[in-house]
């Protein structure tokens, strides 16, 4: 339990890593392997930032992560862009407090394009909501009002304000079966109402964080996000061949990246020599 800490797991050949699903699995099943989450920051091509996190979800790394670098780079980036992994109220609340625009991909982004999502008529975002009744209204026109308000907080301690809506006219309603999906054996079909667990701070910050990045700026920024952070890891485990730490111990897996960074680094620098690309920031 000592060595475990808040983890869930650890390895006995290298007790400092954390049992994950890696997306590399030969056997197709899921398997389990020790390993470190490598979290990347890349301005201008370059890596400027790097952290290591015994957490195998990304939503958990970006505080420690901004926090970390601004500590020692005495630096803070006016705009953060980042992927739906990102995205959480703790998240979007950490860079409004810190003055910092957030580009982060809504995690229901794509999903939401689809029509199966547009036309699910037991999703909260295709009830209307009426902000001063504080309100939605069903497909069936009857309408979900508050009736609780309870706090959830965090591994890392945030408490997050949850309201819950519901409908008391659900009771014999002809779209219930589509509306009101999953069973619950303990509770009888004909005694089932719709209820919404909504969070109004986070619906607030998706909504303008959306409106950001469908913007002609939020979608150069996105692009070149892409291109640039995936592309990191791209040159590392593609065309470097590096597709697993050499090293054992958090301190030298660190080491390992650090060096890997400074590589690649002077290697962007030497390209961009070359080719007279200095000076160039975003493609």
């Amino acid at each position: 339990l000592k060595v475990l800490g808040d983890r869930n797991s650890y390895s006995k050949t290298d007790p400092d890593a954390t049992f994950m699903r890696m997306k590399e699995d030969a056997m197709l099943n899921g398997q389990l392997k020790p390993a470190y989450n490598l979290q990347l920051g890349v301005d201008s091509g370059y890596i400027s930032w790097l952290t290591l996190s015994p957490r195998p979800t990304d939503t958990s790394t970006l505080i420690p992560f901004l926090t970390s670098m601004e500590a020692s780079l005495r630096h803070r980036y006016p705009v953060v862009v980042a992927d739906a992994g990102y995205e959480s109220e703790e998240n979007y609340s950490f860079l409004e407090d810190h003055q910092i625009t957030a580009m982060i991909k809504p995690a229901n982004y794509e999903i939401s394009k689809t029509r199966k999502y547009k036309t699910d008529i037991s999703r909260r975002e295709n009830m209307p909501y009426n902000p001063d009744g504080d309100f939605y209204t069903c497909m069936n026109g009857c309408r979900l009002y508050a009736c609780s308000i309870y706090h959830k907080k965090s591994a890392s301690g945030y408490d997050r304000k949850v309201t819950v809506y519901r409908c008391y006219e659900c009771q014999g309603c002809p779209h219930k079966s589509e509306c009101i999906k999953g069973t619950n054996w303990k509770t009888p079909e004909e005694e089932r109402f719709k209820k919404l667990n909504v969070s109004r701070k986070f619906e607030r910050q998706r909504k303008e964080c959306l409106e950001r990045i469908t913007s002609e700026e939020g979608i150069r920024l996105r692009v070149n996000r892409s291109i640039q952070a995936e592309g990191a890891f791209a040159l590392w485990k593609e065309d470097g061949a590096f597709r697993q730490f050499l090293c054992r111990g958090q301190a030298n897996v660190y080491a390992e990246c650090v060096l890997m960074a400074i590589a690649q680094n002077i290697d962007n620098l030497h390209r961009r020599i070359q080719n007279g690309k200095l000076g160039t920031h975003l493609y």
